[in-house]
């Protein structure tokens, strides 16, 4: 192999194993989702998975309408808490650069 592939190959074994640790950071977060001032709380993994939701006991007073819209209002909260985190992390790999016309897309 020449030094110039060596260095690819080399770059993308850090690339993949950056990943790898990204991937296993994301597996072990939590954040909480809240809606409705904090009436409406969900645990979710860095997966995607809701663990745990809580309602404020005055909350069961509502109409159902109501009360489906802050529970998907704490989903979507607790989503962007895991995107955000995801990018803030993903953005370490910023500074990963392929070699010049490495990875171009074929045109014709």
């Amino acid at each position: 192999m020449s030094a110039g592939l060596n260095d690819i190959v080399k770059r993308a074994q850090e690339m993949q194993k950056k990943l790898q640790d990204i991937q296993g950071e994301v597996s072990k977060l939590r954040v909480t989702g809240q809606s409705g001032g904090g009436v409406v709380k969900i645990i979710m993994t860095g997966q995607h998975y809701a663990e745990k939701v809580t309602f404020d006991p005055n909350l069961m007073k509502e109409e159902k309408s109501i009360i489906e819209d802050l529970v998907a209002a704490a989903i979507n909260d607790a989503t962007d808490k895991i995107e955000r985190a995801l990018r803030e992390k993903m953005g370490a790999l910023g500074n990963f650069k392929l070699p010049e016309g490495f990875g171009d897309l074929p045109t014709g």
